[in-house]
């Protein structure tokens, strides 16, 4: 009986050993792939809200992060800078619209520093599928339709769903999930109007707060 057991738990501890190993292996081989394809994602992504046309340094490297009530909430925030010949020129930063129907909705939104909107994307929501998932990109079109609008100062009422006598289109039997959207891009392209004074002081990305 004894013997039986050690035999057992040699051949647990041998599978186990095994096991491990092999998982070690392939995490190894396929982590630089995850993160190449990541990588590729994100500057997809950046691309879409700020077009590559406008500037020519690695916006993947210039991340910085921010935090301002102004971008839905107190959490640190992503900016990634862009340049043209060194000059900055635009920025795509990660914000929240707290008043979804169905709570946060993140967001990323490209803007230059005179308050034009480059693009928006939704990156994460919870919005009522057939209603106001229409806020993705993969659903419709509609957000395609901040490019190129001029915020001009937090009470411009053009900037604001039809329905409170703005320019932009509601949902038909959801309102609130494109006006959260509105409203978020709205305050995140006046942040980024306002931030050419604070570029060389804002933080990298992983930089220790010790």
């Amino acid at each position: 009986m004894l013997d039986s057991i050690r035999k057992n738990g040699v051949t647990l501890a041998v599978f186990a050993a095994v096991t491990t190993g092999l998982t070690a292996v392939v995490n190894y081989v396929t982590k630089p792939v995850i993160a190449h394809q990541t990588a590729v994602q994100q500057k997809i992504l950046l691309d879409q809200v700020v077009p590559p046309t406008l500037y020519n340094n690695n916006i993947q490297q210039e991340c910085y992060v921010v935090t301002d009530p102004a971008l839905g909430n107190n959490a640190p925030h992503q900016l990634y800078l862009a340049r043209k010949d060194d000059k900055p020129v635009a920025v795509a930063l990660e914000t929240t619209a707290p008043d979804g129907y169905s709570g946060n909705i993140q967001m990323i939104v490209g803007a230059d520093f005179s308050g034009t909107v480059l693009g928006v994307r939704v990156v994460e929501h919870h919005e009522t599928p057939g209603l106001g998932d229409k806020i993705d990109l993969r659903i419709s079109d509609w957000i395609n339709s901040f490019a190129g609008k001029v915020v001009h100062g937090a009470a411009d009422g053009h900037f604001a769903v039809k329905k409170d006598g703005g320019d932009f289109d509601q949902f038909t039997g959801a309102t609130i999930t494109p006006r959260a959207v509105v409203n978020a891009t709205k305050r995140t392209t006046l942040f980024i109007a306002s931030l050419p004074p604070r570029l060389a002081s804002l933080p990298e990305c992983g930089e220790s707060n010790e």
